[in-house]
């Protein structure tokens, strides 16, 4: 049985919570939320959900987990501007173990500085700031480069759950390393003078 944290602020987009929520679960795993302080009730942006925290990201780390999921919608912009929440997102990544955002939560990646020469797909409004980033933009469900699991919005929330779900199972994927990928939807932000 792994151990999964979820971090989670108001306003996470309910649907990127609640089935990987649900899908660690059932596949026998326990998940955690952790959240800006421990006990603390965060609502989800559609109004579906409210989930309290369990532990406040101060008090953890990458040991004491075997992956993270960062679900989307406004949360990641609340989390960015936390250090502890950026810390731990940049100790998941350099611990090696799954590190899955989807939508939004791609500016947790940005702000923990990890985005860099890796191939991620995000929210299309996000794209920019990951290529300044110097990230390798691409338009697919879920991209797995490394330990780093990203897909774009809620429509991709079962290809996302399935790479997560099967990285805690058989471990990290390698780097991506196909020319057609790295080359794939891929440009460079123009200079703004």
């Amino acid at each position: 049985m792994a151990r999964i944290a979820f971090i989670l602020a108001d306003d996470f987009e309910d649907e990127e919570f609640r089935v990987p929520y649900d899908q660690v679960r059932q596949a026998g795993h326990e998940a955690v939320v952790i959240g800006l302080e421990a006990g603390q009730a965060v609502r989800g942006r559609q109004g579906r959900e409210v989930v309290t925290s369990e532990r406040a990201a101060r008090n953890v780390s990458s040991r004491d987990f075997d992956a993270l999921v960062i679900p989307g919608g406004y949360s990641p912009d609340v989390l960015r501007l936390d250090i502890d929440m950026v810390g731990l997102v940049r100790d998941f990544f350099r611990a090696e173990k799954p590190l899955a955002a989807i939508c939004h939560a791609a500016w947790l990646l940005v702000e923990a500085n990890i985005a860099e020469g890796r191939i991620l797909t995000s929210w299309p409004s996000l794209k920019t700031d990951l290529i300044n980033a110097g990230a390798r933009w691409v338009d697919r469900e879920v991209v797995e480069d490394g330990n780093l699991i990203t897909s774009r919005h809620p429509g991709d929330v079962w290809a996302f759950c399935e790479a997560l779900l099967r990285q805690v199972a058989q471990g990290v994927s390698p780097r991506v390393d196909s020319p057609l990928l790295r080359e794939e939807v891929w440009v460079q932000p123009a200079m703004v003078h």
